[in-house]
């Protein structure tokens, strides 16, 4: 497998804005998965009962995604139309905020409020950085960029279970926004893409959205973009979030740890994301690389759902599985920033990783509308049945991007 080994790879990729770019996603990811870690334990010390709890968590759930949601074409369209820099710069400062005020709620209503406004913030980190890193580096070192901005990510989710396993809850949350903010002091070193620099001289227009709506071709492309990575939230909003409720129904005597299943997935997720980007550059292909792991994931499902298993030990091994196989989020983020050009890509590659984050809303719907009639181990497998077949289909008319140049914009095409 070709490997990035070469001096002039290693020092593209220690460029300041690439390493900027993987650390604020470190954070971003630590304040995302810190709620999936501390939702039982935080609402439980707000005096809520076990229902409540679960309940109230999926409306948590989800409006942090609502805010990301509305984050992301917020902060899409200020990618495009301001610069990466300035994405990078107010989504870290309002999130960072938002991870210190959630660390003081005593109510379900501030956590609400809070998680909302986090959602918000969050969602202009990843689009931009990746954009930056895309546009900075040629063609042939892109997939070993977003692999490490991916990678950084994941060990996020990993520090905000180390962290939360030694600290109170709040004690975790403070902790995110105080990283968050020394951060904010390494961004001010980092330089703005070149290539926006020469878009901003150019008359085309900027981070206009209805661009992607008054094309056929172009929305059904970021349509297929969306679609694909929908499977990768599934596994992460329902079938991690929620195993401890899964577990029991499964038979175990004792449920399984949320915090650990995280744990496991996203230490699976780490060296997934690592061999998803290596084989994409070895196969010189993104679309091959994703449809093996997209199989193996959904394979992996399967087991989760439907083997009998007893042990919670095998159980986490399946998490960490499972993890594994939904790392090609590193290719996922790379097709999204490389698929449209430079007047419309901040706003895709921004939109288009929090519109799969917020399809938790809908599968998490269906997820409990089935739950009653069907059980929550049959209503996970139905909905996730769903997503991957739609996943599939999407990946089969995905344009392939691997050796795309990046210097152009939409009204060139």
């Amino acid at each position: 497998m070709q490997m990035p080994t070469s001096t002039s790879t290693m020092s593209q990729l220690m460029r300041l804005p690439v390493l900027v770019a993987a650390l604020g996603y470190m954070v971003d990811m630590y304040d995302l998965f810190l709620f999936s870690i501390v939702r039982v334990p935080s609402l439980a010390s707000l005096g809520l009962s076990q229902e409540s709890i679960m309940q109230d968590g999926l409306m948590l759930l989800n409006l942090q995604m609502a805010g990301m949601l509305i984050g992301g074409i917020f902060w899409g369209i200020m990618g495009d139309k301001r610069g990466r820099l300035s994405v990078l710069f107010g989504s870290i400062l309002i999130y960072s905020l938002a991870n210190i005020g959630n660390g003081l709620v005593h109510s379900v209503g501030a956590y609400a409020v809070l998680r909302f406004i986090a959602g918000f913030g969050l969602a202009g980190e990843l689009g931009a950085g990746i954009t930056l890193v895309s546009e900075i580096l040629p063609s042939e070192k892109r997939g070993y960029g977003a692999t490490l901005v991916a990678t950084m990510g994941v060990l996020g989710a990993l520090l905000a279970y180390l962290v939360s396993s030694i600290f109170d809850w709040r004690i975790s949350y403070f902790i995110g926004g105080g990283l968050g903010l020394l951060l904010l002091i390494l961004r001010f070193r980092v330089f703005e893409s070149g290539i926006f620099e020469q878009l901003k001289e150019q008359k085309v227009q900027r981070g206009n959205v209805m661009m992607l709506f008054n094309n056929r071709k172009r929305f059904f492309k970021y349509l297929n973009g969306i679609i694909i990575g929908m499977p990768i939230w599934f596994v992460v909003g329902i079938l991690i979030t929620f195993s401890p409720e899964i577990s029991t129904a499964m038979g175990l005597e004792k449920p399984i740890n949320a915090g650990k299943a995280v744990m496991f997935a996203f230490s699976g997720q780490v060296a997934g994301n690592l061999v998803s980007g290596f084989l994409s550059q070895y196969l010189r292909s993104r679309k091959k690389a994703i449809l093996v792991f997209l199989s193996i994931s959904f394979l992996l499902v399967l087991v989760y759902l439907l083997a009998p298993i007893k042990s919670a030990n095998m159980l986490y091994v399946v998490c960490a599985c499972l993890g594994f196989s939904s790392g090609y989020w590193t290719l996922f983020i790379t097709v999204a920033a490389e698929l449209f050009g430079s007047n419309l890509r901040a706003t895709v590659a921004t939109t288009i990783p929090n519109f799969v984050r917020a399809t938790v809303i809908p599968l998490t719907a269906l997820f409990s509308l089935l739950k009653p009639g069907s059980g929550i181990i049959y209503s996970a497998l139905i909905t996730g049945l769903l997503a991957y077949l739609l996943a599939f289909i999407a990946l089969f008319f995905l344009e392939e991007t691997f050796k795309k140049e990046m210097n152009y914009d939409e009204e060139e095409k």
